[in-house]
C-alpha cells in the first residue's frame, strides 16, 4: 500500500518518540496524543502492519512500531534526494490574479509570500466590497483542498482545531478577521507564532503543529491586538472606480463562473451604479438562467 505524506510524518513522529522517551514510561504502548498524530492515520498504519496495539481498553489504546514499521520509519528519516521529506515547492500560475484589476503591489506581495520557504502572513484591510475577498477566492481556487477558508464571524476554536488537524492546510484564508472572537484570535495567534494550535478536552490539553500561511481580510484593524497585527504584513486595499469595477466583474464572471464574455459584460454594465460588490454580480449571474439578468438584479438589489 502507498504511504501518504500524513502516513510518513506519523511514522517519523513515532520513531522519534520511541527513540527519545524511556521505554518504561510507555511499556503498554504510546497513545495518539503522545506522538501528536490523528487516530485515523494511526488506524491506517495498523492495518498496513506498521504499528501494533499492545493494550486496548475503553479508555486507553497503546501502540508501538512493528519491526517493519521501524525499518520504514528509519528509511524515511535518512537524507536523500527524495522530495517526499522536503518542503513542497509552490509554483504559481502567472495569471492567478488576472481577474483582479490593479493592486499590482498587493499581487506581488502575496505571490512572494505564497512561494516563500517560511510563512509570511498577509492582512488586507479596507471597507467592504473591494478586492479583498477576490484575492482569497483566487488563492483558494489554486490551492484547492490545501486551502482552509474561515469566516471570522462564524469560527469556533474547537472547529478550527479539528479542521487544521484534519486538513493540514498549506494556507489558511480568513475573511472578516476583525469579527473573529477573542478566543479564536488567540488560537490563530498561537498558530502563526509557533505553528501550534492547542485545545482543551476532557481535562487534558491537545496540541497540533503545522506551519500554514495565513492570508486574511478585515474591514478595519481597530479591534485587533497589536501583538496579532505584528505577525502580518498589512496592506490597505483602495476602492475601485466604476470603470475598474465593471472590468473586475467581467473577469470574475468569465474566469470563475464560466459565463460567455457577452453575458458577463451585460451584467457588469447593468450593475453600474447599483452595486460595488462582486458578490452581487456572482449572484445575478447564477440566477440569470432562471430569471433573466434584469429580473435577477431587480429581485436582488432593488429596494
Amino acid at each position: 500500500m502507498n504511504l501518504t505524506e500524513k502516513d510518513k510524518e506519523a511514522l517519523r513522529r513515532a520513531l522519534e518518540f520511541e527513540g527519545a522517551v524511556a521505554r518504561d514510561s510507555w511499556k503498554y504502548g504510546w497513545t495518539w496524543d503522545m506522538v501528536k498524530v490523528w487516530p485515523a492515520t494511526l488506524n491506517r498504519l495498523i492495518q498496513m502492519g506498521f504499528l501494533e496495539v499492545l493494550m486496548h481498553t475503553n479508555s486507553y489504546r497503546g501502540m508501538k512500531l512493528t519491526d517493519e514499521g521501524h525499518a520504514v520509519a528509519e528509511n524515511l528519516t535518512k537524507p536523500s534526494g527524495d522530495t517526499s521529506t522536503q518542503e513542497e515547492k509552490v509554483t504559481l500560475p502567472p495569471d492567478i490574479f488576472d481577474d483582479i484589476i490593479g493592486h499590482d503591489e498587493i499581487k506581488e506581495l502575496i505571490k512572494a509570500s505564497l512561494i516563500a520557504s517560511k510563512p509570511v502572513h498577509v492582512l488586507l484591510v479596507g471597507p467592504p466590497a473591494l478586492a479583498k475577498s477576490l484575492f482569497l477566492w483566487d488563492i483558494e481556487h489554486f490551492f484547492g483542498e490545501k486551502a482552509l477558508w474561515l469566516v471570522g464571524s462564524a469560527t469556533s476554536k474547537a472547529g478550527l482545531w479539528d479542521l487544521v488537524v484534519e486538513k493540514e492546510p498549506r494556507v489558511i484564508l480568513v475573511d472578516e478577521l476583525d469579527k473573529m472572537g477573542a478566543v479564536d484570535l488567540a488560537g490563530l495567534l498561537s498558530l502563526m507564532e509557533g505553528g501550534k494550535l492547542s485545545r482543551a478536552k476532557v481535562g487534558r490539553r491537545l496540541e497540533t503543529k503545522v506551519e500554514p500561511e495565513v492570508v486574511a481580510a478585515a474591514n478595519s484593524i481597530f479591534r485587533l491586538s497589536a501583538e496579532l497585527l505584528s505577525r502580518f504584513a498589512i496592506r490597505k486595499v483602495h476602492p475601485y472606480s466604476q470603470e475598474d469595477f465593471r472590468m473586475v466583474v467581467k473577469g470574475v464572471l468569465v474566469r470563475r463562473e464560466g459565463l460567455e464574455p457577452g453575458l458577463a459584460e451585460e451584467i457588469a454594465n447593468k450593475l453600474d451604479g447599483k452595486a460595488q460588490d462582486v458578490r452581487d454580480a456572482v449572484r445575478v449571474a447564477r440566477l440569470s438562467p432562471q430569471l433573466g439578468v434584469d429580473r435577477a438584479i431587480e429581485l436582488l438589489l432593488e429596494i
